[in-house]
């Protein structure tokens, strides 16, 4: 497929999102999409996926134009679009997923189901992943998830995929053999558009790249020809060289936090640790580790099986979420879409959402205090908006990040449980929230990160422990922080060497 989008413009109200932007990719070629949240990549893919309609603009494809484009019509034309944000029925199959609008019959009425599992056995082990097909979505790890986004994409015959932010929540095994696929993909015809923050991902994969940024071309070039700082320079229209997050020593002795023997069943057992006023304490390790049953657990989102969290002394009541929050612990959890917002609200209404539970004593809600509530947090964020009323699906997805940072920054809360917290978030957007995560606790506040990126938590943690299978296999001091160090314990490679 040859692909070529001319002059495209799309505006949100007074917002525009893509303004005469050109585009093209050609056959056999993996395309790298870059630019930060908000600088029109998803707006962009979602014109081309026939999503969105465009205002005006041209797109080809192998020469033709193409009108009144629907996701149904780009399917036939041969694109397939792997989203950013999961679009997988939670009450459903997994095969009932992959067939969803292609499902095969018999006799023209009946659901040949055994077919269909067979098929999508088929395509499972032929990417690799271990999955049932019979499965319920709702049962499956967001990683699994993924994994059944991108087969979908790939059950079909298709010419175009377009991938936004598809490793997000994939293991490093996992997103290698995501990549040779699409290597094999390409060695066959057919062309990819990947989208990523992730700059050895775009290095990698890529043979071009394009570049946006607020809506606007910037540069488009092999990527043989530039390297990483280049690429960010160009994504930013800034140098980040001397933006580095200034840490101060500002880690007391006295202990906010105090976790003793933690267990939760199938998860994670025997964990014990301590946080203490002003410092970030990261958890990493690799899938499996049991790191997102723990942060659930701190926060009363999943039940203990035995052990104990103190804070400030008192053994914390985690029976319930709004116990957890009341008692002064917030949590911004991983994979926003299914745990943070609620789509059916607005920007505005998504920020109050925690103190509305919380903290909110009259019986009616104040507009005018609500709006200079949003206001504040608005300007400490840097959230990108048109109007504060607009739905929060209409954010970019780095900017509905950083509205569920606000909801709970707005608590005043002693302990801040972290997900994941950069998930889908460009290079520029990580740096302010680092800054805010640093903010936190130079004013007293404590934090615990859990991530899976080793340069964030050199960044920014003042410790980290590495689990391994459900277990605490190693601690880290900030002056001990190594890239190797922690990978050889996050693959318990000491237990095997024993």
């Amino acid at each position: 497929m040859q692909l070529e989008m001319k002059n495209v413009y799309k505006s949100f109200g007074a917002v525009q999102a893509v303004v005469d932007v050109s585009f093209s990719v050609g056959e056999s070629e993996i395309h790298g999409l870059l630019g930060e949240n908000g600088a029109g990549k998803s707006t962009l893919m979602n014109i081309l996926g026939g999503v969105l309609p465009p205002d005006s603009g041209t797109i080809l494809i192998d020469g033709e134009e193409q009108t009144h484009l629907t996701p149904i019509k780009a399917a036939k034309l041969g694109i397939r679009f792997i989203h950013q944000e999961l679009n997988l029925v939670n009450d459903l199959k997994v095969f009932e997923n992959l067939f969803l609008r292609n499902e095969i019959v018999t006799a023209g009425f009946y659901l040949n189901k055994r077919e269909m599992i067979r098929r999508s056995r088929a395509i499972f082990q032929k990417l690799g992943m271990e999955i049932d097909p019979t499965a319920t979505v709702r049962d499956l790890d967001t990683s699994r998830k993924q994994l059944v986004e991108i087969a979908r994409a790939l059950l079909f015959d298709c010419k175009l995929i377009i991938m936004d932010e598809p490793t997000t929540a994939l293991t490093n095994d996992e997103i290698e053999n995501l990549f040779d696929i699409m290597r094999g993909l390409k060695h066959h015809g057919v062309s990819s558009i990947y989208i990523s923050h992730k700059m050895p991902e775009l290095f990698s994969v890529c043979d071009r790249y394009t570049v946006l940024r607020d809506g606007r071309f910037v540069a488009s070039g092999n990527f043989a020809d530039i390297n990483e700082q280049q690429a960010t320079e160009m994504l930013v229209g800034r140098s980040l060289v001397d933006e580095v997050v200034e840490k101060t020593n500002r880690v007391s002795e006295e202990n906010v936090l105090q976790v003793n023997r933690l267990s939760c069943e199938g998860h994670f057992e025997d964990v014990s640790f301590s946080l203490r006023r002003g410092e970030v304490l990261a958890f990493t390790g690799l899938f499996g580790d049991g790191r997102g049953a723990l942060a659930e657990c701190l926060f009363g989102a999943r039940a203990i099986t035995s052990g104990t969290i103190r804070l400030h002394g008192t053994e914390l009541d985690t029976g319930s979420i709004l116990n957890v929050i009341k008692s002064g612990v917030s949590m911004v959890p991983r994979n926003r879409k299914e745990r943070s917002i609620l789509k059916d609200l607005s920007v505005k209404d998504n920020l109050s959402m925690a103190y509305f539970t919380s903290a909110h004593r009259r019986l009616v809600v104040r507009t005018r205090e609500e709006n200079a509530r949003f206001e504040e947090q608005r300007r400490q964020t840097n959230i990108r908006v048109g109007n504060p009323n607009d739905p929060i699906t209409s954010l970019s997805g780095g900017n509905q990040q950083k509205v569920v940072f606000s909801r709970w920054f707005g608590l005043d809360s002693d302990v801040f449980i972290l997900d994941n917290p950069t998930q889908g978030i460009d290079v520029g957007a990580k740096f302010e929230i680092y800054q805010l995560m640093n903010k936190l606790v130079e004013t007293g506040k404590s934090v615990i990160m859990f991530s899976s990126e080793f340069p964030e938590i050199y960044k920014i943690a003042d410790r980290c422990i590495v689990m391994y299978k459900g277990e605490i296999n190693k601690e880290f001091a900030r002056e001990d922080l190594n890239e190797v160090d922690v990978m050889y314990y996050a693959t318990g490679s000491n237990r095997k060497a024993g």
